[in-house]
């Protein structure tokens, strides 16, 4: 099982924001990813940095540590422009980025751009489209494609990405038609538990619902004839009943994550602290999680 984090892109990046990244790669992460939005929650009215300008910067001061978004969506994406990032960001990086990718929600990256928001219809709609055509752009020298939502007309992807036949996808996804994406297209399936269990659900109802989440996700692998086993599963925490509980000791932690990798799960991502909000957890107690952990679950 391995670790790793997620830094939010709140820090001018030579007033801490280069730091965390370079201490994440000290701390032995496995990766450290970020959040690819316009703005986010309570972190609305303050600091916050593009995805991708964030992990090229990241790539440029690490040497080992993965990067990547969890996760990218179609909300103020273009597959175009997107694929053409993703090659260089993949590039600048030797080959050390996985896109985190879903179909997006209701926040503020929903109206940013000035549209209505979409409705769970159409946003599975605009993803089952997004997601092919991207895999398309990533792996092919040149794309010409016209659907519903998304077009593209000698779309040119040289040279491709560093990782072959591309970077791997991380899909984001709960219900039928994400989950046959995940099986068709991803390298790893990611889940951050059931949100309806946040607010009232118990550890155990969520520990319940999870499992059925993967029994899903093997049903749509075995409807391609795949193994489940061949992908990655990505348990992006703090958004579980638990919060922040697993995160007020090592063995706390150790007990969460225990409980996780039984499930099946091969990577858990944690929170990189933020004082005064809900990821204020303390630094040394995460730190040490991050260096000792591993080894209690081997």
């Amino acid at each position: 099982m391995r670790l790793s984090t997620v830094i939010l892109p709140i820090d001018r990046w030579r007033e801490g924001g280069r730091d965390k990244w370079r201490r994440a790669e000290e701390l032995g992460f496995h990766a450290a990813y970020t959040y690819d939005h316009l703005s986010w929650r309570t972190f609305r009215d303050g600091p916050w940095f593009g995805a991708v300008p964030t992990l090229t910067a990241a790539a440029a001061a690490t040497e080992r540590l993965r990067l990547g978004t969890l996760v990218t969506s179609p909300n103020f994406r273009h597959p175009v422009t997107l694929a053409k990032e993703l090659i260089s960001l993949d590039d600048v990086s030797g080959g050390r980025v996985t896109l985190g990718i879903g179909a997006g929600g209701t926040g503020f990256d929903a109206t940013a751009l000035g549209q209505e928001p979409w409705t769970p219809r159409e946003r599975a709609d605009r993803f089952a489209e997004f997601v092919p055509l991207l895999d398309r752009l990533l792996t092919e020298d040149s794309v010409s494609y016209q659907g519903d939502f998304y077009a593209a007309h000698e779309a040119r992807g040289i040279p491709g990405c560093v990782q072959r036949p591309r970077l791997p996808f991380a899909v984001a996804a709960t219900g039928p038609r994400g989950l046959r994406l995940a099986a068709r297209h991803g390298q790893a399936w990611v889940t951050t538990g059931d949100p309806k269990l946040y607010e009232n659900g118990t550890p155990e109802q969520s520990v319940h619902a999870i499992r059925g989440q993967l029994e899903r996700l093997a049903d749509a692998c075995a409807e391609r004839g795949r193994d489940v086993a061949e992908l990655e599963k990505i348990l992006l925490t703090g958004f579980t009943p638990d919060r922040a509980r697993p995160l007020a000791s090592l063995d706390a932690f150790v007990d969460f994550a225990g409980r996780h990798t039984e499930l099946g799960f091969t990577e858990i991502v944690l929170h990189w602290p933020v004082p005064d909000s809900d990821f204020a957890v303390d630094q040394k107690i995460f730190e040490r999680i991050a260096m000792e952990a591993s080894a209690q679950l081997s």
